[in-house]
């Protein structure tokens, strides 16, 4: 089944789009477009599957920020204090001069932990977010 391409323009930081650009050629991408494609279907698995989080879960995010970012750390506060019931600890790390690591802890209701994580990943300056869960079962 053949699909109606859609032209779209985005606006990129240099640094990024010329590490973007490695990583085509590394991986013997015949364009940006395709690679692009290739990243907006992982992007769509990977939120899918966040979407997917059910049940008490413990759940472990990982953050790379710039502190420079005005207003940042306040928000990352306020968010943590939003959802202080499902957050167990939370670990700052000085990366270098302009960006900090924080790893949070949650433990809680799956949705939950994903909103938490979710919210923190929308924030401007918030360069790199990862979540890790697993169930409560009798495994553990």
């Amino acid at each position: 089944m053949e699909q109606e391409l859609m032209r779209i323009g985005v606006s990129l930081p240099e640094s990024l789009l010329t590490r973007f650009d490695g990583i085509i050629e590394q991986r013997g991408y015949s364009s940006r477009s395709e690679g692009i494609r290739d990243a907006i279907r992982n992007y769509i698995v990977h939120y899918e599957w966040m979407g997917d989080v059910k049940g008490e879960r413990v759940g472990v995010i990982t953050m790379v920020y710039s502190h420079h970012q005005r207003g940042l750390v306040d928000s990352l506060t306020n968010i943590q204090h939003e959802y202080v019931d499902i957050i167990q600890s939370a670990l700052h790390v000085h990366l270098d001069h302009d960006n900090c690591l924080e790893i949070v802890t949650l433990r809680g209701e799956g949705q939950e932990v994903r909103k938490a994580a979710e919210k923190m990943m929308a924030l401007k300056g918030v360069k790199h977010v990862k979540l890790t869960t697993t169930s409560l079962g009798q495994e553990l």
